[in-house]
């Protein structure tokens, strides 16, 4: 079995983390889209930059999440600050709560503290 072909079935029938990773060329976008055509998980397709949301499919990160563009620094004081500056509508959580798959794509790009506030 090749990588990407455990990777597809690891994805589609664990509740497992996984991480997939290679060069530019070397089918990562090929099987994101195959990926969610294949899963009968609620799969969100989330990336840092608009241009990466895009090429994938999905939507940025802070769009999805509803986060304030400003850092996030992961403390009581943060996290209050976060909550309070949360935009984030009743349909939006239903869509969280029944989350089954959250692929992020572009991750090397993700900044450590939007990490946090997801």
């Amino acid at each position: 079995m090749d990588p990407y072909e455990l990777a597809f079935d690891i994805a589609l029938n664990t509740d497992r983390n996984l991480f997939v990773t290679g060069k530019a060329g070397t089918g990562k976008t090929t099987f994101l889209h195959r990926l969610k055509e294949a899963s009968r998980k609620q799969v969100a397709v989330v990336a840092p930059t608009g241009v990466a949301a895009i090429n994938a499919g999905g939507t940025t990160i802070h769009s999805f999440f509803q986060l304030p563009f400003s850092p996030f620094i992961p403390t009581p004081e943060g996290r209050k600050n976060l909550v309070a500056k949360s935009r984030m509508r009743s349909s939006r959580r239903r869509v969280l709560q029944e989350l089954e798959l959250l692929v992020i794509d572009e991750i090397s790009m993700v900044r450590a503290d939007l990490l946090d506030a997801m």
